[in-house]
């Protein structure tokens, strides 16, 4: 903001409606990126064959990648003012949302049976980090839907639910064996970083933090700390015992 734009009152660019809209583009495409970046680097370390993967695998990964492209193509139209066809996709993303919590869900299990789970997680907390963190985007991201006549809530909430899909690209960008059991909270910090930096864009041009970072902050936080008491319940440790491969 310029001096005389404070003489004056007005607002800078980034206070604008405007600018709140190109904000949340540049927050989808900083997700994509960082997505892209992490599947790509865990392709490079390792030489396999993802032609012998199960077909469900195929189409949970098409899935979430059709929902990374989604969201910056939603958050894109908003920006060039395409609101209309914005709104007449949205029933296709909740659709979509659908899909990844059932084929999520589904390659989860399917993966704990196979024995293909990631060696710094024990079986257990693979199921309920997976499982629980759909489950979390899904209630985000049916939020955001349901608010979205109210663009600021849902634009919000919206950020928070994707978010929440990127656990498995940090998962594959940060050294997971040698974080040990601390592991997951660093995946955590790690996608919390970009709900950080819409805190701070508010404060920035509203002076205030938006209601909705709270909830889907709290959201978050509350599905990170479930993880382990749930993961280590009877229950869930008698399931994991039953899927395992004998």
């Amino acid at each position: 903001m310029t001096t005389l734009e404070m003489a004056a009152g007005e607002p800078g660019p980034w206070r604008t409606a405007r600018g709140s809209r190109r904000f949340f583009l540049i927050m989808a495409l900083a997700i994509a990126a960082t997505v892209v970046f992490g599947f790509t680097l865990n392709a490079s370390r390792f030489n396999f064959d993802v032609s012998t993967l199960p077909p469900l695998v195929h189409l949970h990964a098409g899935l979430f990648a059709a929902w990374i492209v989604f969201f910056v193509l939603q958050s894109a139209l908003v920006v060039s003012g395409s609101v209309a066809l914005h709104r007449r996709l949205g029933g296709l993303g909740a659709g979509l949302a659908v899909l990844m919590v059932i084929t999520g869900i589904a390659v989860t299990i399917a993966c704990v049976k196979r024995g293909a789970t990631p060696p710094f997680f024990p079986p257990n907390v693979f199921l309920m980090v997976d499982i629980l963190g759909v489950l979390c985007f899904f209630g985000l991201t049916a939020a955001a839907v349901a608010l979205r006549r109210s663009p600021e809530w849902h634009r919000r909430l919206m950020l928070c639910g994707t978010i929440m899909v990127m656990s498995p690209a940090w998962g594959r960008i940060l050294p997971m064996p040698l974080l040990g059991p601390w592991g997951g909270w660093a995946v955590f910090g790690a996608m919390m970083a970009y709900l950080l930096a819409g805190v701070v864009y508010d404060l920035v041009t509203r002076r205030r933090i938006h209601p909705a970072y709270f909830w889907g902050g709290g959201a978050m936080f509350l599905t990170q700390i479930l993880i382990g008491p749930v993961a280590f319940s009877p229950p869930i440790m008698a399931w994991t015992a039953s899927l395992l491969p004998s």
